[in-house]
Parts: C-alpha cells; structure tokens; sequence
C-alpha cells in the first residue's frame, strides 16, 4: 500500500494536471523532497514504480539536463482503486484519508461515494474450501458512538449497540407491550413492591464462555449505583443480596410496582464480576456480553460484531455486522450516499407511497437552562420564545424527516392537538412584561439540527431577540439548547428523560423543580394502575410545557430501507433494527 500512496504523492505533485503519459521534466533531488526521503531512497521507490509499470523514467544525460518523468496510470482512478481496495479489507480508515489527501481536482471522492452504496447492506461471501459461507451486514453512520458502558448510556445508538452485546434481568416486547423473561426466566415481588426477587436462567453464558451467575448481577447493579450518569434506575434501592447462584433479591426504599420495567433498562445491562478479570479501562476496549453479538474491532472508524453463537435466544442468522464511521464531512445531503440501514433522518415520501409515516416516539424540543442567569429567568420571557417559535411554520419551511408539531413527548399525544396561531400583541406583552434588554441568547446545538437553529435564530431575530448559535459541547454553559429525546420504552424512559446524570433538563431545571418533579415520579411509581401513572407523568409534561422551561417544536420521521432480501427488520423504539432477528430470503 505504501509504494500506491507514493506514486499518489509523485502524481499530485508534479502533474500539474497534466494527461497520463505526457514526459515531466524533474530531478531526483525534487523528488526526494517531494517524497520526504533522501536522493538514495528516492532512486529505490523510483524503481519499484518502474517495475510496477506504473511510471517511466529517463535520467537526464550530463550536467544541467533534467530527467524526465511519466505517469503512466491517472490519478482518479489510481487512487479510486486504491480506496476501494482497503475498504474491501475493511480498512475504511485509511480508504477516507487517501480519498482525503489526494482527491483534490478529481471525481473520486463522488465515484468512491458511489461505489460505497453499492457495497454497503447485506454481503455473502464463500468461505474456503470446506467453509460455509458468511452473511454479513455492512452499513454507515455519521458519528460513533460516545460509549459502550451501559451504566452512561444517554444517547439512542450508544443504547441500541449495548442492546446488541449485553442482556438484562428482563426485556420490554414492544411489539406484545408487555414484559417478558430475558435471563431471568422468572421474577416475582411482595404486596408492597419493595422486595423484588429474580430467577436466573441456567447456562447464560458471556461472550468469553463464563456462565452468568448471580455475583456477576450484584456486580453490574452495585456498580450502577457508584455515582454513574443511570444510577437513577436504583435510586430507591435498599440492599441487592444473592440468595443463591441463581436468585437475587432487591429491596426498595420505597413502593415501585413497574420495578420489574426498570430491570429491561438498558443501563442494567450484565457485565461479568470484576470486568472478567480485566482491568476496567482495557475491558471497555472490546467489552464482553452475553447478548447476540460479540465485538470482534473498536474504534472511530468502524466497529465490527460478531455472531455469539452461544446465545440463549438462539445464534442469529447474521455471522456478523460491521459498522463503518463516516468522515465527518461526508455529510448525506451533499454527497448523495444512502445510508441502508438508517436513514440518518432523511425521508423519501415516494418510497413509501403516500403512507402516512412512522414517527419516533419522542420529540425535538429546545430546553432552557433556568439555573444560569439571564433572560430565560423571566418565564415571560420563555412564554414569548414560545409563542414566536410556531412548530406548524417551521415545519412548513424546513420540511425533512419533520412531520408533526409535538405538543409533548410523544406523538400519540400531539395527534389531534392544535397549536395556537401566533398573536402579536401577546408576544409584545409578554416580551414587555418580561424588560427583556437585548442580551443575546446562547443556543447550543449538534450539527444536524444546525438548520432548526438557523431557523430559530431568523424567528427570534424578527422580534429583537438576538441569538448566539453555539457548538452543543458547550451546552452545559449555555443559555438554552436544542436537542431530542427518544423514548425507547414508555413510562420508564420518561423517567430517564428527567433523571438520567447527563440529561438537559436534569441539569438545566433547578433544585426546586427537580424536587418536585421527583416527588410526582415516586407518587407515580407507587400507584397501581397504569393511566393513574400516565396521569402523572402528564401533569409534569404540562407544567414544564405551560412555564416554557421545555418548548416542544416537532416530532420526526421514523424509517429506514434495506436490500430487498433482508427479512425479520423492524425498527424498535430507538430507531434501530435489531441485527439479531434480521434473516437472508435469498437462496444459497
């Protein structure tokens, strides 16, 4: 590979553009300096070139004369099959840094663009002589994921690969709404819901061939409640005992008849006791489950999975799913590449013909930091943002993956809800009212929602209210920001939304707020039925959304596309397929 990107620095350096074939004149002291080597290496690389057959060489003839050299392949596509053919040896990293460096005033960037549509989805490949063949699922994502770590999950994809390599007590069936075993095969609870009691499968066995035992569950659980960002799951618990090496007992400080829901949290994924003998931060490098897929490779630029073929649910058919990162300025609405498997929030109407689409359940929105000085403090002030950001006009104007004005969380509860026009004169009273004086607002955002802060900036503009549009690293300190949440399960990721260490409203609302709101969740965590918890939960939403600390602006499109062969997909409540119940209708 060295000698090809060699060649690639000759090329882009001496042929001005130039035809292929066309003599250069040069001396070998331009092409040490070009080569970043000595006269002597220079003369080494030059022959191996020769011998490729890839450029000719005619050495000057007496002093003063210059040699001459010839690139004998084009650089577009030299260097278009030099991307492809790392990429097929999963070297998508240094695929990204050639198309990088060396495709200025070419087309091989969009060509390999191209190509990578092509190869990304389902791929079968023979095996050797005597081995089977292998299907494999190879798709892109924009951004990586921030951790493997369940006990910090925060984010919908970090969540969706942990659910891919770890298992829980118990899982939520989306599809039956109900709770069924996972590698508890049983659990039960006293009258008062506060002594929870689990029952261990026998022969649950993690990535590395230990079998899961209930020290490995204290483990995982005493770990969770060591100040990480989703302790809240047991923040009411008591004591966790092992009543055998297959049975563990919790208690709870106080009543939680959806105890059992907490336990299909992805935040109480089984990891092995003590890191399976590892230390922590070298376990984290390629993390051991006992869920459906194994991690084989880690890092930036790709994360492969592997087939546990031991799993207790079955191995799936799936021999493996690699997950390619894309380069940061590979953004899809510029360069034209389909993402297969999720669609990274864009929505092609056509392709589902005319069918209403699918939305996630959870909701864009922009939350206001009421710790932090400034105009936000003035709930008039928040009123007025509100009413000037109209959801139904900025769905009109962006468009995209924003289907529907969200009036809450989740859009069961928006359908039907209608948005009040904007007044002027109330927007005027209520920006008077609050002696809002022209200091500007800083508004952290990511990337992609960087067009709904352009719009919101234009909006608030309109009215005097100035706008600082910052990167989302910076949301701590910000004014306000603007982000989503999504509700992988119901009640209890609402929870989470409020709970959860790294959460925007947990850190945005103050002491008082988060006081109250925690006091509701634990009235709700003690009724019996579940719309009296429903009830409650509503009553939070309404009050966050009647003082303005949370605006509700839309809520977004759900869907995703894959090679026509591929069965058993459906997107769960993240927004993911899960790799384990996908299946090839194609015959061998």
């Amino acid at each position: 590979m060295l000698i090809k990107e060699q060649y690639l620095m000759l090329h882009s350096r001496f042929s001005n553009g130039k035809e292929s074939g066309v003599p250069i004149e040069v001396t070998l002291e331009d092409l040490s300096e070009a080569l970043y080597c000595t006269v002597r290496n220079a003369k080494l690389i030059l022959r191996k070139l020769v011998d490729e057959g890839w450029v000719d060489w005619l050495p000057g003839r007496g002093r003063g004369n210059y040699s001459r050299i010839t690139f004998q392949e084009g650089k577009e596509d030299f260097l278009l099959n030099l991307a492809i053919e790392l990429a097929q040896d999963g070297d998508y990293r240094h695929a990204f840094e050639k198309i990088g460096s060396y495709s200025g005033g070419t087309q091989a960037k969009e060509r390999f663009l191209d190509w990578l549509n092509g190869h990304f989805g389902y791929k079968k490949e023979e095996g050797a002589e005597g081995s089977p063949a292998t299907d494999t699922l190879i798709f892109p994502v924009l951004y990586p994921p921030r951790t493997l770590d369940p006990a910090i999950a925060s984010f919908a994809f970090d969540s969706h690969l942990q659910r891919q390599i770890f298992d829980r007590l118990l899982t939520y069936d989306e599809r039956l709404c109900r709770i069924v075993p996972g590698v508890a095969h049983h659990w039960s609870h006293n009258e008062a819901a506060t002594e929870w009691t689990f029952y261990l499968r026998k022969g649950i066995r993690f990535h590395h061939g230990q079998e899961m035992t209930s020290a490995d569950v204290l483990f995982s659980l005493n770990r969770l409640r060591r100040n990480t960002e989703n302790e809240w799951l047991l923040r009411e618990v008591e004591r966790i005992d092992a009543l055998g090496p297959r049975v563990v007992r919790i208690r709870l400080r106080k009543p939680n008849r959806i105890f059992d829901r907490f336990m299909c949290s992805v935040g109480v994924s089984i990891l092995p006791a003590d890191f399976a003998g590892q230390e922590e931060e070298n376990f984290w490098n390629l993390p051991l489950g006992s869920g459906p897929f194994r991690v084989v490779s880690f890092s930036k630029h790709r994360i492969e999975l592997a087939a546990h073929s031991h799993y207790y649910q079955g191995r799936p058919y799936l021999d493996g799913v690699d997950i390619v990162i894309m380069p940061a300025d590979c953004n899809p609405e510029s360069v034209g590449f389909t993402s297969v498997l999720h669609m990274m929030d864009r929505y092609r109407q056509e392709d589902r013909g005319g069918a209403v689409p699918d939305l996630r359940q959870g909701c864009t929105m922009l939350c206001w930091n009421v710790k932090r000085e400034g105009p936000q403090q003035s709930e008039a002030f928040r009123r007025a943002v509100k009413m000037i950001l109209h959801p139904g006009e900025m769905i009109a104007e962006l468009g995209g993956p924003r289907i529907l004005p969200a009036f809450g969380f989740r859009p069961g509860e928006s359908r039907g809800r209608v948005i009040d026009p904007i007044r002027p004169e109330r927007v005027k009273a209520a920006l008077k009212e609050s002696c809002y004086e022209g200091r500007p607002v800083r508004l952290a955002v990511y990337d992609k929602y960087k067009d709904d802060a352009a719009w919101i900036r234009k909006r608030l503009s309109e009215w005097g209210i100035r706008v600082e549009i910052e990167n989302h690293k910076n949301w701590k300190e910000a004014d306000c920001t603007l982000s989503s949440i999504v509700l992988a399960e119901d009640e209890v990721c609402e929870i989470e939304t409020y709970e959860n260490g790294i959460n925007g409203l947990r850190l945005y609302l103050d002491e008082e707020r988060m006081d109250w709101i925690k006091s509701r969740i634990d009235d709700a965590l003690e009724a019996e039925s579940g719309e009296a918890r429903r009830m409650t939960f509503r009553e939070i939403e309404e009050y966050l959304r009647d003082e303005a600390s949370v605006i509700f602006l839309h809520h977004r499109q759900l869907d995703a596309f894959l090679h026509p062969f591929v069965r058993g997909m459906s997107l769960n409540p993240l927004g993911w397929v899960d790799f384990k119940d996908i299946w090839l209708e194609k015959h061998d």
